[in-house]
């Protein structure tokens, strides 16, 4: 991701360990949502066997194919900001 981007990325759980992440989980009330089993897209489509180390110069032909203008527009249509409080609250505003 830091090869592509020129811009931060945020990780903001990267300073965290398992447990404290778990225990916000279970204040916040996602605990409950996040084990359980999901089969997502990405186990349906996977490659028999997926680069793991792709070459950089792969990645940034394959995002010049994409129509990042479109997509971006359609993100920022869509976005909703969502603050959750101490007790696991919801507020929900489109952006």
């Amino acid at each position: 991701t830091d090869k592509v981007v020129d811009m931060p990325v945020f990780r903001p759980l990267v300073g965290m360990d398992k447990i404290e992440i778990m225990d916000i989980s279970r204040r916040i009330g996602t605990y409950d949502i996040s084990i359980l089993p999901y089969e997502d897209c990405c186990t349906i489509f996977v490659p028999k066997h997926p680069k793991t180390k792709p070459r950089l110069s792969d990645v940034e032909s394959s995002e010049k194919a994409l129509d990042k203008e479109n997509l971006i527009n359609d993100a920022v249509e869509n976005s909703e900001i969502i603050k959750l409080g101490e007790n696991g609250e919801q507020i929900i505003s489109k952006m």
